[in-house]
């Protein structure tokens, strides 16, 4: 048996993952082609690669069928509810910091905070007959924010695409999505809310609460996550 450990399968979130594991003396790679997700360990014994997209990562921590893994602060706070009891945060990496923000559009100067999109929404229903919607990947955060903030009357509607496009392709009056400069917002004409972001999200390193681990496990994590400061 061995500690699983999941890593971003591909892009500048894999190899900045390899770069922060090598600068600690344990060596992650790729094995064969770019279609296969097979990887090695070296500089430690008893610990697997195992590569995933960031977005399965999450996930297989919580199901236990990895050990360890490599994701954003966004995704595993959407995709796991009650995340605290399924994994734990072992150390943020430094790299892959974004914010999670709601956007809308530039020429609107009276929406600047959610107080002010609690009043446009309630405007733009009583005109228009239906909710605000806003376009968004992270239904469970944004909505647990709007609810928190008392702002009721919208919609979510889902983005699996290019998020900043819907407004103007008439499909949402608002978003909500992950930035790290703000300028594709801004090149959509789109402006962030004042009130500060839903969430700072960075590429974390995270440990399984339910996976299963022998003795021998537990001497290899220890070991591992020593090594890692």
């Amino acid at each position: 048996m061995s500690i699983k450990l999941g890593v971003p399968s591909k892009g500048r979130l894999m190899e900045k993952t390899f770069d922060w594991f090598k600068a600690r003396g344990v060596e992650l790679s790729r094995t064969g082609s770019d279609r296969e997700y097979a990887g090695a360990v070296e500089g430690i014994d008893g610990v697997d690669l195992v590569l995933l997209s960031a977005g399965e990562i999450p996930r297989e921590l919580a199901a236990g069928r990895i050990h360890l893994g490599v994701t954003g602060t966004d995704l595993v706070r959407e995709k796991l509810g009650r995340w605290e009891q399924q994994v734990e945060e072992i150390e943020p990496l430094g790299f892959g910091q974004a914010d999670l923000i709601i956007a809308v559009p530039g020429c609107w100067v009276d929406v600047d905070t959610l107080d002010d999109l609690d009043a446009a929404a309630a405007a733009f229903r009583a005109r228009h007959g239906f909710r605000l919607r806003i376009a968004t990947k992270y239904h469970r955060l944004v909505r647990e924010y709007l609810r928190d903030n008392g702002v009721a009357d919208y919609q979510l509607v889902d983005s699996q695409g290019a998020t900043e496009g819907t407004i103007k392709n008439l499909t949402a009056e608002g978003v909500a999505d992950i930035t790290s400069t703000g300028e594709t917002l801004r090149a959509n004409h789109l402006k962030i809310l004042s009130d500060g972001p839903i969430l700072r999200s960075q590429a974390t390193l995270w440990r399984s609460r339910v996976a299963d681990v022998s003795d021998m496990e537990k001497a290899t994590l220890r070991e591992l996550l020593n090594r890692l400061g």
